[in-house]
């Protein structure tokens, strides 16, 4: 037992060994100390310049609008173009939107709308940023330390939500919230450094690469097919609604409620960084004796159950615990989400996946922090908390039967054993659509096990881009099938032979175990021929 706990510190750890990921792992902590100081600066400064609770969480949904708008492009392209070289370009247009702030600021020049509009800004970085980061992960670490390296990056975030809303109060209570945003713009300097010393492996397919809309259809697809993925963007959507409460109301709370400046409201945000980070240390221990399913459904019930405590705590003391406490569930629920989406995802779809995660969960932050910011404005900030917390208890209630299910153990790394398709001259990259066809002579004895099978082939054709599937059964011998689907193009089939995964090839030893006679099924490969008038007709 000592042995086993020792390697499992040792693989906790193991992604700092990479000398590139722990620099950038350094450096990202640092942007984001930086990015939760901007965070903190933005929504006081608007209490400063307007007392409208709309105005305060418009901040909140300017942060999040652009990433809910275009994280799905931003996805595709972080899949087909140098990710290295797109990060460096959005640090770069961050660093200037915070810089340009901080001079406005400074210079006594900043309005309420000119503060929304470099916040959006700031979004639209973000918006690029976030699917490339996550994507890039893996290629930094590869499959085994991947888990190690997430849990390493929840870990840095939280450090620096726990120090960067406490140094932006600090900074402001000498200073002001332009001081903040330059602080903020110098943080991206560091990221910028090592990407730019870092020389990324280039892409080992000889594929050309997909084109965006082509990029964008294939993720949607991928998605809609993924029972996994799509049990987090339910989940994720109904928590992330109704928690943005929090964030969006928290200045309004402090400032009128307690009566507090910008030090308590940046030791608030404190709290809930120290609870995640706490929490941190928790989690594994809670993963080993219930499910991840467990986890957020209890995390998600316990945050609700801040919301409404922070709506009537006497003091600012009781309101730090309960801000501690939230921390500790929000990082339960990020967490498992984040964990569940990793894993599920192949690598060549993977920042497509993220990004729509991501659309979801800022959707819902922004959407919430629109419609908190109407209901306070309508009652008060303290009724407001006290609905959002009525809603996510409820949400958690609606959505008890949508698991999230666990991929510990699932090789989703490309397998490349499909042989190389069998033609008389090779096909243009564009001629298509292509019809592939398999004929299994099924033992009646397996016949049921296949169809389950089958089931779960038509799912994993489906993902991987074809577009039409469809298992047919043949009138003269009722022990022989014929399973065929549909590729847009030649191109996209050769594709297909790229993504199909270890587990893929498990499903399919298995369906192999129900046929007689033959190891393998016969593969045809057909493609589309326009006849005369054809086009005409149409």
């Amino acid at each position: 037992m000592p042995a086993a706990k020792k390697q499992d510190e040792r693989s906790a750890w193991a992604p700092l060994g990479n000398p590139i990921f722990r620099a950038l792992w350094i450096a990202a902590m640092v942007s984001n100390i930086g990015t939760w100081m901007q965070d903190v600066g933005a929504g006081w400064l608007m209490t400063s310049l307007t007392a409208s609770p709309l105005m305060v969480a418009l901040v909140q949904a300017a942060t999040s609008f652009p990433i809910m708008l275009l994280a799905l492009p931003a996805g595709a392209i972080a899949d087909i173009v140098d990710r290295r070289h797109l990060l460096m370009f959005t640090q770069g247009w961050m660093l200037l939107a915070a810089a340009v702030l901080g001079a406005l600021t400074v210079s006594g020049m900043t309005t309420a709308p000119l503060l929304l509009g470099l916040t959006l800004a700031l979004g639209l970085g973000s918006a690029f940023t976030l699917p490339a980061w996550s994507a890039m992960i893996p290629e930094l670490v590869g499959s085994k330390d991947l888990q190690a390296a997430i849990t390493l990056n929840g870990l840095a975030m939280n450090v620096s939500r726990a120090i960067g809303p406490a140094l932006a109060g600090y900074v402001m209570a000498l200073t002001s919230p332009g001081a903040v945003f330059f602080l903020n713009a110098a943080s991206f300097v560091g990221v910028i450094g090592v990407l730019f010393h870092w020389k990324n492996p280039g892409k080992t397919s000889e594929l050309p690469a997909e084109r965006l809309l082509g990029a964008l259809r294939n993720g949607v697809r991928y998605v809609r097919h993924s029972r996994p993925v799509k049990a987090v963007m339910i989940r994720a959507g109904t928590f992330f609604f109704f928690a943005s409460a929090n964030w969006a109301l928290l200045p309004l709370l402090v400032k009128h409620q307690f009566h507090g400046g910008p030090g308590d409201y940046g030791m608030v945000l404190g709290a809930i960084g120290l609870g995640a980070v706490v929490s941190v240390f928790i989690l594994p221990v809670l993963r080993r004796r219930i499910s991840t399913d467990v986890l957020k459904k209890t995390a998600a019930t316990l945050y609700a159950a801040t919301l409404a405590l922070m709506a009537v705590v006497p003091t600012l003391p009781w309101l730090l615990v309960t801000a501690l406490i939230a921390g500790m569930a929000w990082l339960g629920v990020m967490a498992s989400i984040q964990g569940v989406a990793q894993m599920a995802l192949p690598a060549w779809v993977r920042a497509r996946g993220l990004s729509m995660v991501m659309v979801v969960v800022m959707g819902g932050m922004a959407g919430g922090a629109l419609a908190w910011g109407q209901v306070a404005t309508r009652f008060s900030v303290p009724e407001a908390l006290q609905i959002a917390a009525a809603g996510l208890a409820l949400s958690v209630l609606a959505t008890w039967r949508i698991k999230l299910i666990q991929m510990e153990g699932v090789d989703l790394a490309p397998s490349m054993h499909w042989p190389a398709p069998v033609v008389d001259k090779e096909p243009a990259f564009d001629r298509g659509p292509v019809l592939v066809t398999l004929a299994y002579p099924v033992d009646p004895v397996h016949l049921s096990e296949f169809l389950r099978l089958m089931e779960q082939q038509r799912v994993a054709r489906r993902r991987d881009g074809a577009f039409y599937w469809q298992l047919f059964q043949d009138a003269a011998a009722s022990d022989r099938y014929i399973e065929t689907f549909l590729a847009e193009s030649w191109l996209e089939h050769l594709r297909h032979h790229e993504r199909v995964t270890h587990a893929d090839r498990l499903l399919q030893d298995k369906i192999l175990q129900c046929l007689t006679g033959v190891s393998q099924p016969v593969v045809t490969h057909y493609l589309a021929v326009t006849v005369p008038g054809e086009k005409q007709k149409c």
